[in-house]
């Protein structure tokens, strides 16, 4: 963990720790990685509700790791649980889901948003 994942960095407070904004974006990136090789090409998935405890201090220097676990899928709908660990114990829990959408039409509908 680096001093720019800290909570004064990210505006999330003033303890030199790390960030809760820079663990919801770990364990993000755990989900995303736990589904990437298996949605079809041309998809990919986008967060849309993410519920975590923040249960421990990591101060600057220690190694963070997180990992998710698919526990449930409805149709698009992807639901995960998340767990992110420092070198000395677990730091934060939750579940995190996401959606399966197409690539190319979602990135027209947003840019068709922004030209509005």
């Amino acid at each position: 963990m680096t001093e720019a994942q800290t909570a004064p960095r990210l505006g999330s407070g003033r303890a030199p720790v790390f960030a809760t904004p820079a663990l919801v974006a770990l364990l993000e990136a755990a989900a995303v990685a736990c589904v990437e090789e298996r949605i079809g090409a041309g998809q990919e998935t986008l967060g849309i509700h993410i519920d975590v405890e923040h249960i421990a201090a990591t101060p600057v220097g220690l190694k963070v790791t997180a990992s998710a676990e698919l526990v449930e899928r409805d149709g698009r709908k992807l639901v995960f649980d998340v767990t992110a660990r420092d070198e000395r114990e677990l730091i934060g829990r939750g579940r995190h889901t996401r959606i399966i959408v197409d690539s190319a039409r979602f990135r027209a509908k947003l840019q068709a948003k922004g030209e509005n």
